[in-house]
C-alpha cells in the first residue's frame, strides 16, 4: 500500500509510546452527468473545526440515471483570504482521506491553510463512501498472518485457498455491482464532480503515493480542468501491476540498505556484524525463523508469523523518524519477541486498538484488481479494465511531480518516468529517505510546492536535500 507517511508515522508514535448503495435515481435527482456537477454540498460541523458533507455520484458513469453512491468529504476552512480549495488524496488505494485529514491538520503548511479550504475525501469503496467489505475481524487476523511466501507445495495450496476465500468473501459481502465500479478511472470522474460542487472552475490538487496515480488518471481525462497539481511519491501509469511490484522490491531493498547503514552508526543497533550483506542475511534468518515458528507476542493472542514480521519491518521503512523504533523492534525480535513488529503491522493493515479493522486492505485489493486485472487477481469475482499507458495530459498547465531518492514504496525512477511522459511535467527531487516529501514543513522543497499551489506558477526542476 502506498500512502502518506506523515499519517503512518503519527499513528506509530502513539502506539509505541457503513453504508451501502443508494437507491436508483428518483424524480428530481440527476439523470445526466452534467446534473451531478450542479449539486450544492451541505456542509455541517463534524468536530475539531472540521466540516463534512456527502457528494452524490453515479455508481456507473455509463448509466448516470441508475444507482448512486455518496462520497464522504471533509474540509478545513481557509484561515485567511481564500483563493480556492485544494483537494488532497493521501494514497492507498484504500486510505480514508476523511480520517487522515482529521488526524493531522498540520499536513498542510500555515501558508496553504491561510489561502485555501483544505478538502479531502474517501474515494468510492473506502471508509464512508460505500465501503468494500470482505472478511470479518477474525478472518482478517488470520489472513494477515497467512504465509504468502510459500516454500512447499502444501504452503502454496494454503496461500491459494486464502486468496480464493478473500475474493469470495468480497463478493458475498460487497456484491459484484459495487466491486465492478471502484476503479481509479471512476474515482477520477468523482473528483471532477467534486471540483464542480466546490465551485472551482479548475482543480487544485495534491496527491501522495497512489494519489499520484489518481491524479494522473484525472489529468488524462480532464487536462484543461487543472489549475495546479502536485504528484508526490509518483507512480508510473505505464507500468503493469507486475512491473510496479518489481519496482517496489527494488525500492524496499534500497531503503533497507539505507536503514542498515544508518543503524551501524547507532549505539542501539541490534546487528552484531556491521556490513550490509551480513545484516541482510540476519534479517532473512529472522523471516525464516518466524516462518518455522511464530514469534511470541505480549500484546494479545495473535501469532507473529513471517508475514507479520515482514510487514512490520516494511512499514517502519516508510519514514526515517521511525527507524529508532525499528531498531528496538528488531532487537526484541531477535530475542523471540515480535510484539512491536505486530503493532507496526497493525498500523499498516488498518487494525484499530479495539481489534476492529478499517476497510483499507479490502479497498486496496478491490481497486487494484479492477485497475490491474493482469496482476495477482485470478479469482476476483469481476473483470477489471486494464489501464497501462503513458499519460500525456496534453493541454494541461505545468504539473509538478515529486520523487524521493530513497523512497521504498514509490521509487524515484517512477517519478522521473511520470514527469517525462507528461506534456508539461516538472520534476522536483527530494534527496532523502522515506516515502513522499511534502509533510507540511518548512523545507526547501515544501516551500517550492507551497508557492506553486498558491500562484500556479511552476517551479524550476531541481533537487532539495532533506534538511534544506
Amino acid at each position: 500500500m502506498r500512502r502518506s507517511i506523515k499519517i503512518i508515522s503519527s499513528v506509530i508514535a502513539g502506539l509505541i509510546a457503513m453504508t451501502g448503495l443508494a437507491g436508483t435515481a428518483r424524480a428530481g435527482t440527476p439523470g445526466r452527468i452534467g446534473d451531478y456537477h450542479g449539486q450544492r454540498l451541505a456542509w455541517s460541523a463534524c468536530g475539531g473545526g472540521y466540516e463534512c458533507a456527502k457528494l452524490r455520484v453515479p455508481l456507473d458513469y455509463s448509466k448516470p440515471g441508475g444507482k448512486q453512491i455518496k462520497i464522504s468529504m471533509v474540509r478545513l476552512r481557509a484561515t485567511g483570504k481564500k483563493i480556492g480549495s485544494v483537494v488532497l488524496n493521501f494514497g492507498g488505494p484504500g486510505m480514508s482521506g476523511v480520517d487522515a485529514l482529521k488526524a493531522d491538520k498540520s499536513i498542510m503548511s500555515a501558508s496553504i491553510r491561510q489561502r485555501f479550504d483544505v478538502v479531502s475525501f474517501d474515494p468510492r469503496g473506502v471508509g464512508g463512501s460505500s465501503p468494500v467489505r470482505c472478511l470479518n475481524t477474525l478472518g482478517l487476523d488470520a489472513y494477515f498472518a497467512a504465509d504468502m511466501t510459500p516454500d512447499t507445495r502444501q504452503e502454496a495450496e494454503q496461500a491459494t485457498q486464502w486468496v480464493k476465500r478473500f475474493a469470495k468473501s468480497c463478493e458475498a459481502n460487497s456484491g459484484k455491482q459495487l466491486l465492478r465500479h471502484v476503479g481509479t478511472g471512476e474515482a477520477a470522474r468523482d473528483m471532477d464532480v467534486m471540483r464542480a460542487a466546490l465551485g472551482e472552475a479548475r482543480l487544485t490538487y495534491l496527491g501522495w503515493s497512489y494519489g499520484t496515480y489518481l491524479g494522473a488518471r484525472y489529468a488524462d481525462l480532464f487536462p484543461t480542468r487543472i489549475r495546479a497539481m502536485v504528484l508526490d511519491g509518483a507512480e508510473n501509469p505505464s507500468q503493469t501491476g507486475a512491473e510496479f511490484s518489481r519496482s517496489q522490491q527494488t525500492g524496499f531493498r534500497v531503503a533497507t540498505e539505507s536503514f542498515l547503514r544508518d543503524c551501524f552508526k547507532r549505539a542501539d543497533c541490534p546487528f552484531k556484524k556491521h556490513t550490509v550483506a551480513a545484516a541482510m542475511k540476519r534479517l532473512e534468518a529472522l523471516y525464516k525463523r518466524a516462518d518455522r515458528a511464530p514469534l511470541r507476542n505480549t500484546y494479545d493472542g495473535r501469532q507473529v508469523s513471517e508475514a507479520v514480521v515482514r510487514t512490520g519491518v516494511m512499514v517502519a521503512l516508510y519514514s526515517q523518524s521511525d527507524w529508532p523504533y525499528l531498531r528496538q523492534a528488531l532487537a526484541a525480535a531477535f530475542k523471540g519477541d515480535g510484539t512491536v513488529l505486530l503493532r507496526f503491522a497493525d498500523v499498516y493493515n488498518g487494525r484499530r486498538p479495539d481489534g476492529t479493522y478499517s476497510n483499507q486492505l479490502e479497498a486496496l485489493m478491490a481497486v487494484n484488481c479492477v485497475d490491474h486485472p493482469e496482476s495477482a487477481c485470478p479469482y476476483w469475482p469481476v473483470k477489471g479494465t486494464r489501464f497501462t499507458k503513458k499519460v500525456r495530459a496534453k493541454g494541461s498547465p505545468p504539473i509538478v511531480v515529486v520523487g524521493t531518492t530513497r523512497d521504498p514504496a514509490t521509487p524515484y525512477a517512477l517519478a522521473k518516468a511520470l514527469a517525462a511522459q507528461l506534456s508539461k511535467g516538472v520534476l522536483l527531487t527530494n534527496d532523502a529517505d522515506g516515502h513522499t516529501a511534502y509533510h507540511g514543513g518548512p523545507s526547501c522543497l515544501e516551500r517550492q510546492i507551497d508557492r506553486y499551489l498558491i500562484t500556479a506558477a511552476a517551479p524550476r526542476p531541481g533537487a532539495c536535500t532533506a534538511k534544506a
